[in-house]
């Protein structure tokens, strides 16, 4: 049994929304999830179920290769756990992905942040949320903070993790199918 690498995938699709949330934070990458794959094939957050419609939103396995993230930017970092935290970190998500109908996107969550305010629902994340209960769950996260308060600032500053990857997606996407290819 040795390491495995878990991915923290931050990105900036370009949409309304995310623009809209850029003005408020001025940073680059305002969406976080969780990569179990270095192709990022295993990819997990808090998101969009219908692509045109970022208020319709919950669990989500998503898809780096889809329109919606045809034009992002990313940065993407790695942790390196032993497989007793990567079983739990893949242990609560399989848990929420079998009961998925009962989690809900928490937009008041994510306007509460905005106001300097907690709103902690039941079964409710937004995707920084969704990431740091995640990266708890397996040890990973260093921060001083309520998990319903934590942006994808957050956690590209207070992680043990080491960045990876910094620019277009779709380069990344590219960069590392060739990789493993040549492998």
């Amino acid at each position: 049994m040795g390491d495995r690498k878990v991915y923290l995938l931050l990105t900036d699709t370009g949409t309304i929304f995310t623009r809209m949330i850029k003005l408020y934070t001025k940073e680059c990458h305002n969406h976080a999830s969780i990569g179990f794959d270095c192709e990022l094939t295993e990819v997990y957050s808090f998101g969009r179920k219908r692509p045109r419609n970022p208020f319709v939103g919950g669990f989500v396995k998503e898809d780096i290769r889809s329109e919606l993230f045809k034009n992002a930017s990313c940065a993407v970092y790695v942790f390196t756990v032993n497989e007793k935290k990567y079983n739990r970190m893949l242990k609560i998500i399989k848990e929420i992905d079998e009961n998925k109908q009962k989690y809900r996107y928490n937009l008041l969550g994510l306007l509460a942040i905005a106001l300097n305010k907690r709103i902690n629902r039941k079964h409710a994340f937004f995707c920084s949320h969704f990431v740091a209960m995640v990266l708890q769950e397996g040890r990973l996260l260093e921060i001083n903070k309520q998990l319903c308060m934590i942006t994808p600032q957050d956690l590209k500053e207070a992680s043990s993790h080491r960045l990876i990857y910094q620019g277009s997606l779709q380069s990344y996407i590219t960069f590392r199918e060739k990789y493993l290819k040549a492998q």
